[in-house]
């Protein structure tokens, strides 16, 4: 066996310091080459596929799926020279001899090593954490799980001699991308596969896998109705309830236990973690640091809401949906190039109000992971069909839970659409480092005075909240006003720009 490298949980960006082990897509024997995806991390912005940086033999796992480390933590080992010989003893596998050399390599004396200014050394993604007094957690004894569902990847505990080939890619990976299938509502088939049988691990991608551990459900006993026997949502949420008559059905015949209820004395507890903890975290300072100000609007949008369909009939919008966000997007574009003061950030550190001259515009969206906020780079550059096309491609990503890290940073204005809940609008509150954001109401027809008559019209209420440090009164109310009046004339967009 030849040197077995071990490898830390890296910090993927933005100083994160924790992660979970959401799936792995290796086990203890794989052979692995190089940029082969190995585990999956969900860190509070985002799940992140982690590519091996070496080719080699899987030797150990030593962290669970579903565990929560910390930067720095070794979670996998590989032998990057599989072929050689063994030399931990005659009659000894190779994962035996794994163990034995790493005992061994433990077992030299501490003392001859001069003790070192503590530094951080480079990991596969940004930096681990300082070296010198850490130690490494005990090795885990469970299983490995199986590659056969699951996606990953990995990371290194020290530095590399050799020079090593840059991992492809770190978010999505373009196969998997392609591969996935479209989200659709249907209704779960009677007829299905059953649960897995013993011993086999249930198909399920790693949100569904992570509602189950939350809803204290076993995957083993739910009844899949997905593609190929997989374990969808509403499987789960079936299991939890107990409507799914089935689920048990396994059990019983198997002679183990049945799922644990989603209620224990008249409460469910669920660990904050994940994006929820990152989400309460930025909510709690935005609101005890900036002083917020809201103001509302009501807006008669019939001429957008008929622009709308006109935009659908239009060649150069094939391919895009089109939606009333669109338009409001666009508007708030408009209203901030006019009021470019709003386009800025309250920088307490250095004492300074920083301005931007391009928006990075964010959009608030409900995914399965929790309430994530991706963002458009330049989107104050970008004509109205490649506006429509990033904010398609932004949305989706965002719900099959790809979103990369660098897509959700740097905002400098958000909207969020809570029209599409059915509610008329609400107080949104600002993201940290931004100066406004504008919720967007559900529209409705209402009786409004139009042209000297009361007419069924098409009617949205705006909220935007800002920075009262950076943004007045008179500023806030300007930018409401000319997104309000974009709204109730599209044409004004292009006067104006």
């Amino acid at each position: 066996m030849g040197e077995i490298k071990r490898f830390n949980l890296p910090d993927v960006g933005e100083g994160l310091t924790e992660a979970e082990i959401l799936a792995w897509s290796v086990k203890v024997g794989d052979l692995v080459k190089v940029n082969q995806v190995l585990v999956e991390i969900e860190t509070a912005k985002a799940a992140v596929e982690l590519p091996s940086p070496w080719a080699g033999k899987i030797v150990e796992l030593l962290v669970d799926e579903g565990q929560t480390v910390d930067v720095g933590t070794p979670i996998i080992g590989i032998d990057t020279d599989p072929s050689t010989p063994s030399t931990g003893g005659a009659g000894g596998d190779d994962m035996t001899a794994g163990v034995a050399a790493t005992a061994e390599a433990k077992a030299a004396p501490a003392a001859a090593k001069e003790p070192k200014e503590a530094k951080r050394e480079p990991v596969l993604v940004g930096y681990g954490v300082k070296q010198g007094a850490s130690s490494r957690r005990p090795r885990k004894t469970a299983a490995a799980p199986s590659a056969a569902d699951v996606m990953g990847a990995t990371v290194r505990e020290e530095p590399v001699a050799d020079e090593v080939p840059a991992p492809a890619y770190y978010g999505q990976s373009a196969a998997r991308e392609a591969a996935a299938p479209a989200v659709q509502t249907r209704t779960p088939d009677t007829t299905a596969a059953p649960a897995a049988p013993t011993g086999a691990k249930p198909l399920a991608k790693p949100p569904v896998r992570k509602l189950a551990k939350d809803l204290g459900v076993d995957l083993a006993l739910v009844v899949a109705t997905g593609t190929n026997g997989t374990v969808t949502r509403e499987d789960v949420h079936a299991a939890a309830s107990g409507t799914s008559t089935a689920a048990a059905a396994p059990a019983a015949a198997n002679g183990t236990a049945p799922a644990a209820a989603p209620f224990v004395n008249g409460e469910r507890r669920v660990p904050i973690k994940g994006v929820r903890k990152a989400t309460a975290t930025a909510m709690v300072q935005s609101a005890f640091t900036a002083p917020h100000v809201t103001e509302f609007l009501t807006v008669d949008v019939t001429p957008t809401m008929k622009f709308v369909q006109r935009l659908k009939e239009m060649p150069d919008f094939k391919g895009v949906r089109v939606s009333p966000l669109l338009l409001v997007a666009k508007a708030f574009l408009v209203a901030m190039a006019r009021n470019p003061e709003i386009n800025a950030r309250w920088d307490e550190a250095a004492g300074e109000i920083v301005y931007f001259d391009h928006v990075t515009l964010g959009i608030a969206a409900a995914t399965p992971r929790g309430l994530l906020v991706p963002n458009v780079k330049g989107a104050d550059l970008l004509p109205l069909v490649e506006l429509g096309r990033a904010l398609n491609k932004l949305t989706d990503v965002a719900r099959e839970g790809k979103t990369s890290l660098a897509d959700m940073t740097g905002a400098t204005a958000t909207i969020t659409n809570v029209g599409v809940f059915g509610v008329d609008t609400g107080t949104p509150i600002l993201n940290p480092g931004e100066a406004s954001i504008l919720a967007f109401g559900a529209v409705r027809e209402q009786p409004w005075m139009h042209k000297g008559k009361v007419k069924p019209r098409q009617v949205t209420t705006l909220a935007l909240s800002f920075d009262h440090r950076l943004v007045d009164g008179e500023l806030g109310s300007k930018v409401l006003r000319d997104i309000g009046a974009v709204l109730a004339d599209p044409l004004t967009a292009l006067a104006w720009s």
